[in-house]
């Protein structure tokens, strides 16, 4: 289960530069949205060897100068319902005000660990100002300036060390699929579809979340958990706020997946937001598969189904080797054929290769194209192994591994998928020395 830390605090305390720093990114995943709420940023972070997403919630204040904005008073409350911590950020150069008031108020009713961060504390004259906040009643007050970085190294260590480290039940490996898309895309149909009651195949787990559903699917001899993120929203906590809930459930099931099913709509083509998701799925490891719904929608020809196999793959790469698989929810539509192939992700994502088969297969292609030189360095690699990590991950051991180009990586990488099958599973490649 992975962890999720929140953001909050009212606009203008510096939440997004914190958030930049914190994912090493300056790109939010999700574009700007227009109306009530800001853009929603979310990505992934790692400190001390420990991996988490990270939420900004910023949220704005319009002409409305009411003491407790509307649209800040819903970020926070869905914050605390999805989050595993929440960072409670405070602008030292205005001190305390009103809207800092009223979000500790309803801060301090969670059970979740909150960390006041008091933030643009640039000077030793500032840190003794960020005393102020312990007025809040919120505990300790850690002092930072999410702009050069000092003092965040001491909230992340503090942060870290509260996280919960949750597993699911041990169900003998069964795999964890999850279908994921933007709204609208017929996540429910495709759900409700797997999940005829009729087959007598849901078996709810006791002790997940009440967003994020895992469900047994045990029918057609094929047995996983299915991980809802469709499920009914709480329309007291919806309204403009629908897609930043989705987002935090979305977010929740690509971590809990092993392999997510992303579904996007076949009237639209695949979009920004889809690729967006792609690359969360990527970066974590999981196992993909693309589900192009309402295919019975779509004109069709005889060369319909490659034309719109190409244009996905052009914007997805260099990550082509994932499969696609063309579905009516509505109308059932090969949706079987979609878990079949899931399961097929599955199973090449947690096969182990092994050593001397790895060798006698790869050696040869790298003695034929060696590795460029580097400034007369002549590299060569010696000897391959599978790590022993879940997801697929090959050490290649040479005498000058620093000096191996990106790619040339790539080209192993693509080695590798020719001889054994990874389809729809990412793939790490470390150089070692030898």
């Amino acid at each position: 289960m992975a962890n999720i830390v929140a953001i909050v605090g009212r606009p203008n305390v510096g939440k997004s530069t914190l958030f930049n720093r914190l994912t090493e990114s300056r790109k939010a995943i999700v574009n700007e949205e227009s109306g009530v709420t800001r853009d929603r940023h979310y990505g992934r972070a790692e400190w001390n060897g420990q991996e988490f997403v990270v939420i900004d919630t910023g949220g704005y204040v319009g002409d409305n100068s009411d003491i407790f904005n509307e649209a800040i008073r819903k970020q926070v409350l869905l914050a605390l319902d999805e989050c595993s911590v929440i960072i409670f950020m405070v602008d030292v150069t205005t001190g305390i005000t009103d809207l800092d008031q009223d979000v500790a108020n309803v801060l301090r009713r969670t059970k979740k660990k909150v960390f006041l961060t008091a933030n643009k504390v640039d000077t030793s004259s500032q840190n003794i100002e960020a005393a102020e906040f312990y007025n809040l009643g919120m505990g300790e007050v850690f002092s930072l300036s999410s702009n050069s970085g000092t003092g965040s190294g001491e909230l992340l260590d503090a942060v870290v060390d509260v996280f919960d480290d949750i597993e699911l039940e041990d169900t003998e490996g069964l795999p964890k699929i999850s279908v994921i898309g933007r709204p609208n895309v017929g996540k429910s149909s495709m759900i409700n579809a797997f999940l005829n009651k009729d087959r007598n195949i849901v078996t709810d787990i006791s002790g997940t979340t009440r967003d994020t559903l895992f469900t047994r699917f045990k029918a057609f001899d094929h047995d996983f958990f299915l991980i809802d993120t469709a499920g009914v929203r709480r329309k007291k906590k919806v309204h403009e706020n629908v897609e930043f809930y989705s987002v935090m459930r979305t977010l929740r099931a690509i971590e809990n997946s092993d392999v997510c099913l992303l579904m996007i709509d076949a009237t639209m083509g695949i979009e920004a937001q889809d690729l967006n998701l792609f690359t969360l799925m990527q970066k974590g490891n999981k196992g993909i598969v693309i589900v192009v719904n309402k295919w019975d929608l779509i004109e069709k020809d005889s060369n319909t189904i490659n034309k719109f196999t190409e244009e996905i793959k052009e914007k997805i790469a260099p990550f082509v080797d994932v499969p696609i698989v063309f579905t009516s929810a509505i109308s059932k539509q090969r949706i079987l054929k979609a878990l079949e192939v899931a399961l097929e992700v599955h199973n090449s994502r947690t096969q182990k290769i092994i050593t001397s088969k790895l060798n006698d297969t790869l050696l040869p292609f790298i003695e034929k194209y060696p590795p460029p030189s580097h400034r007369g360095l002549f590299i060569k690699i010696k000897y391959i192994t599978q790590l022993p990590t879940y997801t697929p991950s090959f050490a290649f051991f040479c005498n000058h591994p620093k000096h191996v180009k990106d790619s040339y990586k790539r080209f192993l990488e693509n080695k590798i998928r020719e001889a054994f099958d990874f389809t729809g599973v990412p793939i790490n490649i470390f150089m070692r020395q030898k």
